[in-house]
């Protein structure tokens, strides 16, 4: 017996070496940094290419660790079965291997190994990156028979799956792993909320951060000069838009800066200003433009304002550089503007929210969490939870806060008050 096992050691201590090698090499290769990987590439490094040349097909590189793996746990744990029975005549010998065997693999060729692994998994993985590729190459067309028979085994229940399918995106991979590290305190909530909203760009359109029409300090093109003059001071931004007729028929738009250029010219005499035809030509984009989109499109026509127009044409609002900004930095302040405009909060706690208020920028402002995924602002969360238009004075509780209508202007909620977020208060209406 003695003889049996001592023959047996050295196999067995191959075996799980290999065995913990190729359990180190799955963990080392999805846990390594491929930012990290990517930047040692581009400075030469041959190990880093190796290493993102197996993520790239990901799949095929963990079914061939898996089917190597096993291959490898099944035979040490086969030849242990094999030996100790001869050892141990009957069923006492399989039991003794298999107890035997399973603290084995589960401590040296699985845990140990992992642990080790995830502790340094960029170094790790460039450590194992040859024998992870001959790997890849001897089990990878095994791993992609086996891939196939899963694939067809799931067809008939409506399971199609393609043989490049992501199982993660890429945006959100790195959300969560934002989101990982903001919880474990080692990204700051205003760093989180900026990584956030870059990624959130191509997922909003402009109708999400746009100003509504009815919020457009607009200049009529046929007012006298002096009138316009004080109609652009009083709205008190750089880029009016100017009207003839109707505020839908938008002519141009009025720059302070040309303006103020202008009187310069007539140095001073504000009756020699022709204001209309100080505007430049208006910028019209359709709603559904993305936030990621038209930032790019601000770029390259070095452009700082756009008017947005639904599919009819009918002006919808208008939105800025600055707006876009906004989404990733937070509110942006000069001298003339007086934080988060519609939001006060009162003495019992509560705030008073007017109904134009966007949700993001309640968010943002107060550090709550209200969805924003069917309604823009906070009128229109409230209308679409509660599937009607609420009376003044009636109170609907959601997502944790309770909304109260103090304002309604025909069918438009106007104001309301809006309590801190509360997660034991259960969902009411009345």
């Amino acid at each position: 017996m003695l003889a049996v096992l001592a023959g047996l050691a050295p196999v067995l201590l191959v075996l799980l070496t290999l065995s913990g090698l190729i359990s180190a090499a799955e963990t080392s290769m999805t846990a390594a940094s491929r930012g990290r990987m990517h930047q040692l590439e581009r400075e030469g490094d041959r190990a880093a290419r190796r290493v993102n040349g197996l993520i790239a097909n990901q799949e095929k590189m963990i079914g061939a660790i898996l089917l190597s793996n096993n291959a490898i746990n099944i035979g040490a744990s086969a030849l242990t079965t094999v030996a100790l029975s001869t050892a141990f005549p009957g069923p006492v010998g399989a039991l003794i291997a298999t107890a035997v065997m399973t603290v084995m693999i589960v401590i040296f060729s699985e845990i140990l190994p992992k642990t080790l692994a995830i502790a340094r998994a960029d170094d790790a993985a460039r450590f194992l990156s040859i024998p992870t590729y001959w790997i890849v190459r001897i089990f990878g067309p095994l791993a992609n028979g086996a891939q196939w028979v899963v694939r067809q085994t799931l067809r008939p229940f409506g399971i199609k799956l393609s043989m490049e399918i992501d199982v993660l995106a890429a945006h959100e991979e790195i959300r969560g792993a934002v989101e990982y590290h903001h919880s474990e305190g080692l990204v700051e909530d205003r760093d989180r909320q900026m990584l956030g909203g870059i990624l959130d760009l191509g997922e909003m359109d402009v109708t999400q951060v746009m100003v509504h029409r009815k919020s457009i300090a607009m200049v009529d093109a046929d007012l006298p000069t002096r009138e316009a003059v004080e109609a652009v001071l009083e709205s008190g931004h750089s880029r009016v838009p100017l009207y003839r007729d109707d505020p839908e028929n938008i002519v141009g738009v009025l720059h302070a800066k040309d303006l103020l250029s202008a009187l310069a010219r007539a140095e001073g005499d504000i009756g020699k200003v022709d204001v209309a035809a100080l505007a430049r030509e208006p910028w019209f984009i359709p709603e559904t433009t993305s936030l990621k989109d038209q930032l790019n499109g601000f770029l390259k026509r070095r452009a700082h304002f756009a008017l947005v127009v639904d599919e009819y044409g009918a002006l919808q609002g208008l939105v800025t550089l600055e707006d876009i900004l906004e989404e990733i930095v937070g509110e942006i302040e000069d001298e003339y503007d007086a934080g988060l405009e519609g939001v006060r909060r009162q003495p019992d706690g509560s705030v008073m929210v007017d109904g134009w208020v966007a949700i993001r920028d309640l968010n943002r402002a107060l550090d709550w969490h209200l969805p924003d995924d069917d309604a823009v602002t906070v009128a229109g969360l409230v209308i679409h939870e509660a599937q009607t238009i609420p009376k003044v004075g009636q109170t609907w509780t959601f997502h944790g806060h309770r909304f109260q209508v103090v304002k309604r202007e025909r069918n438009q909620i106007t104001a309301l008050r809006v309590s801190p977020p509360d997660e034991r208060r259960p969902s009411e209406n009345h």
